[in-house]
């Protein structure tokens, strides 16, 4: 038989008070996108590495890093890494600058550049990139 406990008024609202400060504080940590701040004409890419027999640890390792870095960059509006369920060692980047320009001088950043060099040894093929038009942007 269900035990029921009665709470006053003033601790349910403490508790729910609680919950919505956690909640509100987890909102605030959490970087958010905002579709209408994504400028029109924005550089949107699509890429693809795979890794080598193999190598998908080491690929994956070596890749993960980037997920922290490039999203600390300024003129980066979205950055997303993905692996494929199905094959594991199969990523998928989908990034979002204002501009070729934005997107060209992440390119040339040391750190890409790094990640860049250890591909000879751990992907096939390099990357392949998808440059792509976002067609709906919506506007306040």
């Amino acid at each position: 038989m269900p035990i029921l406990v009665r709470q006053s008024p003033a601790v349910l609202l403490l508790a729910v008070s609680l919950s919505m400060a956690a909640s509100s504080a987890v909102a605030q940590e959490a970087p958010r996108v905002h579709y209408q701040e994504i400028p029109e004409g924005a550089y949107s890419v699509v890429a693809q590495v795979r890794a080598r027999p193999g190598k998908e640890d080491a690929l994956r390792a070596a890749t993960l890093p980037l997920i922290a870095k490039v999203r600390s960059d300024p003129k980066n509006l979205v950055y997303f890494l993905q692996e494929d369920r199905a094959k594991p060692g199969r990523f998928i980047f989908y990034e979002v600058f204002a501009s070729q320009a934005d997107f060209d001088a992440h390119n040339a950043t040391a750190y890409v550049q790094e990640w860049f060099a250890k591909l000879p040894e751990l992907a096939e093929g390099g990357v392949e990139v998808m440059r792509m038009a976002i067609l709906d942007v919506p506007r306040k």
